[in-house]
């Protein structure tokens, strides 16, 4: 009895347990998937974007491009290696702030 009874208290205070945890929906799946896409490997950030690189297909390094960046906007820049990608660096540097460390 007493064991049946122990037995009993466990599925109780288990099933509890299960009940309190909110169901993970898949906004917030998809938004930790994002998060990790957004950095590049342990971390990392990411690479340059496509535009980037398809600005400097076919061209050598320090070859002066321009292209259409991720808001429509035309910008000019130079063809650098970015972790082994040739992609267009804008002029200015793209003015995004430095990564906190």
């Amino acid at each position: 009895m007493v064991r049946q009874f122990a037995i009993l208290l466990f599925l109780v205070f288990a099933l509890a347990g299960i009940a309190s945890f909110p169901p993970v929906s898949n906004s917030a799946a998809a938004a930790t998937t994002s998060a990790a896409a957004a950095s590049g490997p342990g971390g990392a950030p990411p690479g340059p974007p496509p535009e980037a690189v398809a600005a400097c297909k076919g061209k050598t390094e320090g070859a002066q491009v321009s292209f259409t960046g991720r808001g429509g906007e035309t910008l000019t820049g130079v063809c650098a290696l970015f972790n082994g990608t040739l992609a267009a660096r804008p002029a200015g540097g793209g003015n995004r702030p430095a990564p906190p460390r």
